[in-house]
C-alpha cells in the first residue's frame, strides 16, 4: 500500500489553510468534501474489479450521504452564514451514512433475495428511527445544547457497530476478495471511530470548520481509498479457524436487529409508539429471517438426502434406499396382512459386454434395463432399485406369489425384446423371485436370502429364466 496519495492530499489541504487563511473555512470544506467523494469514487470502481461488489457498492453509497452532509454543512455555514450550529439535514446524512455499511456487514450476497429483502426492510426501518431521532434533537438549524449529547451517543454506537461487524467479517473471511474488502473496511472503521470520537468529545463543538484540526478528518477517507486501490492480489484462500467463521455466521443476522433495537432504545422517551414498532420490527424481522433460512436449509437437506439415495448411473433407487424401502414395506404388510414379494434381476455374462464393448457401453445397458425395469412396474408402491453391480432389485407390495411370477417372466421377455447387443447375442436377465403371505417376524431377511437363493438358481439353471424360491425354503 502506498500512503503517497493520503500524504498529497493533506499536504495541500494544509497549504490551502496556511496560503489562504482569509478563504480558509470555504477551501477546507472544499477538500472535506473532497475526501468521501474520491473514497467513494475508488470504491465504485473497485465495484467492477471484485467479487465483493455490492460490498463497495454499499460502502461507496455510504460514502456519498458522508459528503452530502458535509456539502450541507458548507452550505449552511458558507453561504448562509450559520456556522454555529450543524444543521439537521447534515446530521441526518452523517448518520443515514451507516445504514448501507451496516446492511452489506449484516446481510452477506450468499443469501437468498427473501433474505436480503427482510434485511432490506429492517434496514429501512432502522434509517427511518435515525431520521426520527435525528430531528427530536434537531431542526433545520441544528440541534440545541441539550440534543447534542443524544446525537453524539447515537453517532458513537452506530460507529462503533460497524467498527465491529467489520473487525469480524474480516476475522471470518477466507477468500482474498473478501478479506482485501473486509481489511479495508475496518482500518477505515476503526479509524473512523477514533477521528469522530475526537471531534465529538475533545473539539469544542462551535470551534467551526476551517482549521488546521480539519485535517484529521479527512484521515479515514484517504486511507480507505488508499487501501481500495492498492488491493492485495492473491487467489488462494486464507486459513481461517472454523470456530470463527461459525460464530461470525451464526451472529451476522443479529447485526440489524441488535441496531435497530438499540435506536429503538435511544427514542423511547420521546417515541414511545415509534420505538414499540422498531422493537417489533427488528424481532419479527431477525424471527422471519430464521425462518426463511430454516426453511431453505430443510429443502436443501432433503434435496441432499434425496440425492443420496440415488444411483447416479441408471436414476434408480440404491442400495441405501432399497434397505429402507424394504424394512417399510415389510412394516407395513406385517400390519396390514398383505403379501409382500421380491424379485432379484441380474443381467447375464455383464462382465464379458464391458470386457467387450467398455465400461460405458456397460452403463448404457444398465441405464437401458434400469429403465425396462420401471417400466414393467406401473404401481406407485412398486420400488425398482439397484442393488449393487449388474443386480437389480424390485419391491412389490401388496402382491401374491403368482402376480409376481407372472411379472418376473413379463420383465425378462420385455428385457430380451429390446436386443440389446452384448458380448454374445443379446443382453438377457435372470430373475430369482420370493413372496411372504402373512408376515410374523420384524426382519426381512428371510425375503431377501429366499430372491437371492431363486436368482441363483435361475443362474445354474442356465440363465435367461424366472427362478422361485419361498422363504425358509432349503
Amino acid at each position: 500500500m502506498s500512503f503517497g496519495l493520503p500524504l498529497l492530499y493533506l499536504l495541500c489541504h494544509a497549504l490551502a489553510l496556511a496560503l489562504f487563511p482569509d478563504r480558509a473555512e470555504l477551501l477546507s470544506f472544499v477538500f472535506l468534501v473532497g475526501a468521501p467523494l474520491l473514497a467513494a469514487g475508488v470504491c465504485l470502481w473497485r465495484c467492477r474489479h471484485s467479487d465483493m461488489a455490492l460490498a463497495w457498492l454499499a460502502l461507496g453509497l455510504g460514502l456519498l450521504l458522508w459528503a452530502g452532509g458535509m456539502t450541507a454543512n458548507m452550505i449552511d455555514s458558507v453561504f448562509l452564514d450559520n456556522a454555529a450550529t450543524t444543521p439537521g439535514l447534515s446530521l441526518l446524512l452523517y448518520v443515514l451514512y451507516g445504514v448501507p455499511l451496516i446492511f452489506a456487514l449484516a446481510s452477506p450476497a450468499r443469501e437468498t433475495w427473501q433474505v436480503r429483502a427482510l434485511d432490506g426492510l429492517v434496514a429501512a426501518v432502522l434509517g427511518g428511527l435515525f431520521f426520527v431521532h435525528t430531528f427530536s434533537f434537531a431542526g433545520a438549524d441544528g440541534a440545541d445544547a441539550g440534543g447534542e449529547g443524544n446525537l453524539v451517543m447515537m453517532f458513537d454506537v452506530e460507529n462503533g457497530f460497524i467498527a465491529l461487524f467489520s473487525l469480524a467479517r474480516f476475522l471470518a473471511s477466507r477468500t482474498p476478495a473478501s478479506r482485501g474488502f473486509y481489511r479495508a473496511q475496518s482500518v477505515y472503521a476503526f479509524v473512523y471511530l477514533g477521528v469522530a470520537g475526537y471531534i465529538n468529545h475533545v473539539e469544542p463543538q462551535d470551534a467551526g470548520f476551517g482549521s488546521y484540526v480539519d485535517l484529521v478528518i479527512d484521515v479515514p477517507f484517504l486511507l480507505l481509498a488508499s487501501l481500495a486501490v492498492y488491493f492485495p492480489k492473491g487467489t488462494t484462500h486464507v486459513p481461517v479457524a472454523r470456530g470463527v467463521v461459525t460464530m461470525v455466521r451464526a451472529a451476522s443476522p443479529l447485526m440489524l436487529p441488535m441496531s435497530l433495537l438499540v435506536v429503538s432504545a435511544l427514542i423511547t422517551g420521546r417515541h414511545p409508539r415509534l420505538a414499540i414498532a422498531g422493537f417489533v420490527i427488528a424481532t419479527l424481522g431477525y424471527g422471519m429471517r430464521s425462518v426463511v433460512i430454516q426453511l431453505r436449509t430443510m429443502a436443501e437437506r432433503d434435496q441432499l438426502d434425496a440425492l443420496a439415495r440415488v444411483d447416479k448411473v441408471t436414476g434408480l433407487a440404491n442400495r441405501r434406499a432399497f434397505d429402507d424401502a424394504l424394512q417399510r414395506e415389510w412394516n407395513r404388510a406385517r400390519r396390514s396382512g398383505e403379501p409382500l414379494s421380491l424379485l432379484m434381476i441380474d443381467i447375464d455374462h455383464f462382465k464379458q459386454l464391458n470386457d467387450a464393448f467398455g465400461h460405458q457401453a456397460g452403463d448404457t445397458r444398465l441405464r437401458e434395463v434400469a429403465r425396462a425395469l420401471a417400466d414393467a412396474t406401473t404401481r406407485a408402491l412398486d420400488v425398482v432399485a439397484r442393488y449393487g453391480g449388474e443386480e437389480f432389485a424390485v419391491i412389490l407390495p401388496a402382491t401374491h406369489a403368482r402376480d409376481a411370477q407372472h411379472l418376473a417372466e413379463a420383465t425378462r421377455q420385455a428385457i430380451q425384446a429390446l436386443q440389446l447387443a452384448a458380448a454374445e447375442g443379446h443382453v438377457t436377465v435372470s430373475i430369482g423371485a420370493s413372496a411372504v403371505e402373512h408376515i410374523a417376524s420384524d426382519d426381512p431377511s428371510a425375503l431377501l436370502a429366499a430372491a437371492d437363493a431363486a436368482l441363483y438358481d435361475a443362474k445354474r439353471a442356465g440363465r435367461n429364466r424366472v427362478a422361485w424360491r419361498a422363504p425358509g425354503e432349503p
